[in-house]
């Protein structure tokens, strides 16, 4: 006879889990998380409804005044009104499957379902809790994603998200049961007062509404303080950091596969974690940001391994509920991807110098090379040299002057940059120095390694007042002159993003939905260098790399862009990332 005993899994924690028998509810579970969050919302406006709807409140006085002192029933109000405050809140956690999330709104429901009741037999409001209630613990399964890494700004951002959240509905109470003759200011003023325990302007015309406004004020401005209080004296947990062990890790497969992508080296950026796959042959290097699992170029090491390596970055991604995504990736990096099962879109080109085939000479080139020509004559020199060679005092003054040239507060980059300038970690890496007239310092290039034989360029500043051509003169230097004595064959530019939709719209013969692409691009190009570094990279005649970006559905692509622009720090903008369930930061 055969066994009738259900069979088990393995979740996404680890753990083996009880597999529901094939029917309609396990189709169905799946799709919890996203709308227990919008069953949360309904159950948060039925709260609202039900204390600032007149109607609703004068039925339930009369039905709740035989039963309980109105004193009880003005603290009811105020607990509904803060726990639904915190539902609200947290639905979005549920969405992401939080396991504090789920737990948190456990609670919370139940203590809601039975002050709706204590409230003023509010059957519609507590229904629909315990509805919520049993279908959360039902399918609960659902909820195992771990707490994200919080920052040093989860408080302010707590204080800033409920304190705001307090005061608007604390305002909306003050103005539902104060005199209809109280004034707009003197709401808010009220209101504000109240959320820190002081009777404010406004008159009310009972006791119980009087009960009502400032217990439900009192109670708002309590939880705030207590809730950022409590995040703040949290142990916050570690961000993803590269350990010792990873970094030499890495730097191995780099060693053994650097040649396969020019921005391999870049994953030793110190913001990014790691995971390899189970052979430790390969590795993926992501950072989360918003929510989202941002891959940078193709996985590290042995493309034999790149599956497995790709499987276990997403097992990550799911543990965590991050959106995962991949920005950068070449086209064999996007064809693993794409047969792990993401999608991918082609985002622009890479341009690649062969060493062996540039020259300045030809018309095609007489632009660079009226440029290299002046500067050279205005007593411009240029020096080459690897990292590792370089006195520690001049690389200390490099490193100063760079870091002055920035534009901005923020280091720009992400899947082509290092994030660091001419460190002893990095020997490998090679400096381009440029020197005035007077022997002063007014640019510099740093490439990182690309394999054994390649460079990829990570850093590209100069000083505000040196002359135009600089960057042609350091870049013709590097690969006609130094190149060859440092073994370098190839060397990888500036990444020019929708290079092929710039280049098809200026076309003879471009169709109109062509053209309108190229000019939205070039709009945006006044605040994004999308036209000037493509123009800075076509001089050079290079040839063109496509790259990809990587996504899992559709809808996840605006959320995937904004992580991409904060991680490239197009956007800038505070970090106010959070521990909590409904906090949206990686």
């Amino acid at each position: 006879m055969p066994s009738t005993a259900p069979a088990t899994t393995s979740s996404p924690l680890g753990a083996d889990v009880e597999t529901p028998p094939p029917g309609r509810w396990s189709r169905w579970r799946p799709k919890v998380p996203r709308y227990s969050a919008w069953f949360a919302r309904l159950v948060v406006l039925l709260a609202m409804a039900g204390v600032l709807l007149p109607e609703e409140i004068d039925a339930r006085l009369d039905a709740a005044g035989q039963l309980l002192p109105l004193r009880a029933q003005a603290y009811a109000t105020a607990t509904v009104v803060a726990a639904s405050l915190l539902i609200l809140l947290m639905a979005n956690g549920l969405t992401r499957r939080k396991r504090r999330a789920w737990q948190l709104m456990c609670g919370l429901l139940a203590v809601n379902s039975v002050v709706f009741l204590v409230r003023g037999v509010d059957l519609l409001g507590a229904v629909a809790s315990l509805s919520l209630l049993l279908l959360l613990l039902a399918a609960r399964a659902e909820f195992y994603a771990l707490p994200d890494p919080s920052s040093r700004w989860v408080a302010l951002r707590v204080l800033v998200t409920f304190g705001s959240g307090s005061a608007l509905i604390g305002f909306l109470v003050v103005l539902r049961y104060s005199h209809t003759e109280t004034s707009t200011l003197h709401a808010a003023e009220h209101t504000l007062l109240g959320l820190v325990g002081v009777g404010g302007p406004a008159r009310f015309p009972t006791d119980h509404a009087s009960d009502v406004a400032t217990i439900t004020l009192a109670t708002l401005g309590l939880l705030t303080l207590l809730f950022t209080a409590v995040v703040a004296l949290k142990t916050p947990e570690p961000s993803p950091r590269q350990s010792p062990e990873d970094v030499a890790r890495l730097r191995t497969l780099l060693e053994r596969h650097g040649d396969r992508d020019s921005l391999g080296y870049f994953a030793l950026r110190s913001d990014k974690a790691v995971v390899f796959s189970p052979s430790g042959k390969a590795a993926v290097a992501y950072r989360p940001l918003s929510g989202v699992s941002l891959a940078g170029g193709d996985p590290i090491g042995d493309p034999e391994a790149w599956p497995q390596a790709i499987e276990a970055w997403l097992h990550e991604a799911r543990r965590h509920a991050w959106t995962p995504a991949v920005l950068g990736a070449s086209e064999p990096g996007a064809t693993a991807y794409h047969r792990a099962g993401l999608e991918a879109l082609e985002l622009g080109d890479e341009a690649i110098l062969c060493v062996g085939e540039f020259s300045l000479e030809g018309r095609s080139m007489r632009v660079v090379r009226q440029a290299v020509n002046r500067v050279t004559r205005a007593g411009y020199t240029v020096r080459c040299r690897r990292v590792g060679e370089v006195d520690p005092q001049e690389r200390a003054a490099i490193r100063a002057a760079a870091d002055g040239w920035r534009d901005g507060e923020a280091e720009r980059g992400f899947s082509m940059a290092l994030s660091r300038t001419a460190e002893d970690v990095d020997p490998g890496c090679v400096l381009v120095t440029c020197l005035d007239p007077d022997g002063e310092l007014c640019a510099v290039l740093q490439f990182v390694p690309w394999g054994s034989s390649g460079l990829s360029l990570d850093l590209m500043r100069r000083s505000r007042d040196s002359e135009n051509g600089l960057i042609e003169l350091m870049v013709s230097d590097l690969v006609l002159r130094a190149a060859p004595d440092l073994g370098v064959e190839r060397i990888s530019l500036n990444f020019a993003v929708f290079r092929s939709a710039l280049e098809r719209g200026a076309r003879i013969g471009a169709g109109p939905i062509t053209r309108a692409w190229r000019h939205v691009l070039l709009f945006a190009s006044r605040w994004w260098q999308i036209e000037a570094l493509y123009r800075a990279n076509v001089k050079f005649r290079p040839d063109w790399e496509p790259r990809f970006v990587c996504f899992q559905r559709a809808r996840d692509l605006p959320r995937v862009a904004l992580a991409a622009a904060e991680a490239e720090a197009f956007l800038e903008r505070p970090r106010l990332a959070s521990v909590i369930p409904f906090g949206r930061r990686g």
